[in-house]
């Protein structure tokens, strides 16, 4: 079956004269708590729906305690969201989900961008998902048309279907990025640890406290499903080798990336390189010389990217909210860019908007 792509800027609203209208389809966990948060205090768009099958009906502070007397909301079931009165629709289901809801959202004629914050549309070939996701794609037509969602690497405006990075690949991405532009092979062997929150809000043994406190544990090593994603964006002249771990901590992640051998840049290109590439990029912050902490990025929208060399041996650092720039306000500021709004609108104070 054909499924009918809207246009990525609908007519229904012009959010440069009025608040946009966003629905935020499966907001129980903690991704959809963060994209609340987020939204609430967003200056050009409101949440107008938010859903869920287990909290059908009752506040949305009964799944988000936090966000008490904040938000003044309840949650419908996903039968109920008011499809045709939406501007954007933000999708923070589970990997698999998506895959067959976005066909089905198309199919009723919704007419607004779509945000998709799983993998289900993140990979253009489809080949991916059998393989390192066990399930074929139903909608494989979809996968030419969405917009692989990061940022200060899409190439042109972003469709109406808009794949938002996985968190390790929004990270490890943008500390390899500018280095694999300048299309040389090198090797990159990336160590990253991540926050229990990276897990779900279901529980399991991997998120169980007693387990992760004090305690570091690899998984998934050198076969992470976030690495052809990543692949897919810096090319395949970058050799990956990719070892994720378990970090007794709730958000965020840190890694570093050493890059060594012949094909190693200079410390002066190294900076050339991404100074150019963050050069206008408002949520990448960089430091020549030092690698980052991970604390000062824990409920910020920003990864922070450094760098550090000695005879011959380049070692990128990285750290990022896994809820946020991972996840959430990396959605808003797709949402942002899709709606043709300020890309940091409602993740920035607004002074600090107005003068950059």
């Amino acid at each position: 079956m054909t499924h009918a792509i809207p246009s990525p800027n609908p007519s229904v609203a012009d959010p440069s004269e009025a608040e946009a209208r966003v629905g935020i389809l499966h907001g129980a966990g903690y991704v959809g708590g963060a994209l609340i948060r987020l939204l609430a205090g967003h200056p050009q768009a409101q949440l107008a729906a938010v859903t869920s099958r287990t909290f059908a009906g009752d506040p949305v502070a009964e799944a988000h305690p936090s966000l008490r007397g904040q938000v003044d909301q309840a949650f419908v079931a996903p039968s109920d969201a008011p499809l045709d009165a939406l501007d954007a629709v933000l999708v923070a289901g589970e990997h698999g989900q998506s895959m067959h809801l976005v066909p089905e959202l198309l199919d009723a004629g919704l007419e607004a961008p779509i945000v998709d914050l799983s993998a289900d549309f993140r990979f253009r070939d489809a080949s991916v998902y059998p393989e390192w996701f066990d399930v074929e794609h139903p909608a494989p037509e979809l996968l030419d048309t969405a917009t692989y969602g990061l940022p200060e690497w899409s190439e042109g405006p972003p469709t109406a279907l808009i794949a938002n990075p996985g968190c390790y690949a929004t990270g490890i991405t943008l500390a390899l990025a500018p280095l694999a532009a300048r299309d040389v092979p090198i090797t990159a062997h990336v160590t990253a640890l991540t926050g229990a929150s990276g897990s779900g809000a279901r529980p399991s043994a991997a998120t169980h406290y007693p387990t992760r406190d004090g305690n570091v544990r690899p998984y998934k090593v050198l076969a992470h499903q976030h690495a052809p994603e990543i692949q897919q964006t810096i090319g395949a002249h970058v050799d990956l080798r990719f070892v994720p771990a378990s970090g007794p901590w709730t958000r965020g992640i840190w890694g570093t990336a050493h890059i060594d051998g012949p094909a190693a840049p200079t410390p002066d290109a190294v900076r050339e390189a991404f100074e150019a590439a963050y050069a206008d990029a408002p949520f990448v912050r960089c430091s020549a010389g030092a690698l980052p902490s991970l604390r000062p990025t824990v409920g910020t929208p920003f990864c922070d990217v450094g760098w550090q060399t000695q005879d011959g041996t380049l070692v990128v650092g990285f750290a990022l909210d896994n809820l946020l720039k991972g996840a959430a306000s990396q959605a808003v500021q797709n949402l942002n860019r899709a709606l043709d709004l300020s890309e940091t609108a409602g993740l920035l104070p607004k002074s600090v908007v107005e003068t950059t």
